[in-house]
């Protein structure tokens, strides 16, 4: 839970680098609770949490996003590869789950090998 609630501190972030724990422990937390949110939403009626909810976590996710690509040395701007119809979701899918380059890059230095805080 705590890699969630450390995306959310760094809510609109958008520099420096994320692990791949990070990023992909914030999208299954991220999942579950819009998952939760939409049962609740469906059994009221309602589809008003998981819009609320969904508006509340799209700068933290873009940031985490953002920066799990700096970790692969690639400008965030890959991030729109997504747009393009299915073959974008999957590149940048490949992209977000290749592991980091080991040294430091112009984004800043390993994630792995920065000291706990």
């Amino acid at each position: 839970m705590h890699w969630y609630v450390d995306v959310l501190k760094k809510y609109a972030v958008f520099s420096g680098r994320a692990r791949r724990q990070e990023y992909w422990m914030f999208f299954l937390f991220n999942l579950i609770i819009a998952i939760v949110l939409a049962i609740l939403g469906r059994a009221m009626g309602t589809s008003i949490l998981s819009g609320l909810y969904s508006l509340a976590v799209l700068l933290p996710g873009l940031g985490v996003a953002v920066r799990r690509l700096h970790d692969t040395d690639r400008s965030g701007w890959w991030i729109l590869i997504g747009l393009i119809p299915l073959v974008g979701a999957i590149i940048l899918i490949v992209f977000l789950a290749s592991e980091g380059k080991r040294e430091p890059n112009q984004y800043g230095p390993n994630p792995k090998l920065a000291p706990a805080v």
